[in-house]
C-alpha cells in the first residue's frame, strides 16, 4: 500500500547504499615539497617523481571503511626514469561528509622507509557508476639511516 503523494518510482530511486560496500579506485599522485631536519626538497627540480596508487575500499558503514593501497612510485632523472618504490598503503577511511574522507595510513616501502600517512580526500564530481577525487596526502616516514621527513602532494583520480 503506497502512502498518499509518495509514488513507488521515487521510493525505488533512492534506495540507500547497501553495506559493507566495496569501491575500487586509480589515480595519479605528485609528491611536492619534502621536509626533513636536514633538506627541504622539490619534485620537478633536478628530477621528477609520480606515483600511481591502485586501491579497494570496503566500507563497513557510512561513517567507516577500511582501504588497502599499492602505489609504484616512479623516478625520472638524467634522461632515464625506473620504479624506484614501491609502497603498501592499508588504513582506515573516515567520511567527514559533504563530500570529505579523511585516511589514517601505515606506510611500507620497499626503499626501506616505514611510517603513516594522512590523506584529506574530497569527491569533486559524483557520477552514477564512478567518481572524481581530489586529495591532499601527508606522508611522514622513518628508518633506513634517513632523518625523519614529512612531505604534502597533490593526488587525484577516478573511483568505481
Amino acid at each position: 500500500m503506497a502512502l498518499a503523494g509518495v509514488s513507488k518510482t521515487a521510493n525505488a530511486q533512492e534506495t540507500p547504499p547497501v553495506y559493507p560496500r566495496i569501491a575500487g579506485y586509480v589515480g595519479i599522485l605528485h609528491p611536492l615539497v619534502t621536509f626533513s631536519g636536514e633538506e627541504t626538497v622539490t619534485n620537478f627540480d633536478a628530477y621528477y617523481i609520480v606515483g600511481l596508487p591502485t586501491g579497494i575500499n570496503i566500507w563497513k558503514s557510512p561513517k567507516i571503511g577500511f582501504s588497502v593501497e599499492i602505489v609504484p612510485l616512479i623516478r625520472a632523472e638524467n634522461g632515464t626514469s625506473k620504479v624506484g618504490n614501491l609502497l603498501f598503503h592499508p588504513g582506515v577511511l573516515v567520511s567527514l561528509g559533504h563530500g570529505f574522507t579523511l585516511a589514517g595510513r601505515a606506510a611500507f616501502e620497499t626503499a626501506g622507509r616505514y611510517g603513516f600517512t594522512p590523506v584529506l580526500n574530497k569527491i569533486v564530481k559524483k557520477n552514477k557508476n564512478s567518481g572524481y577525487f581530489v586529495a591532499v596526502p601527508l606522508p611522514v616516514r622513518f628508518g633506513n639511516n634517513h632523518p625523519a621527513n614529512v612531505t604534502i602532494g597533490f593526488q587525484f583520480g577516478i573511483s568505481f
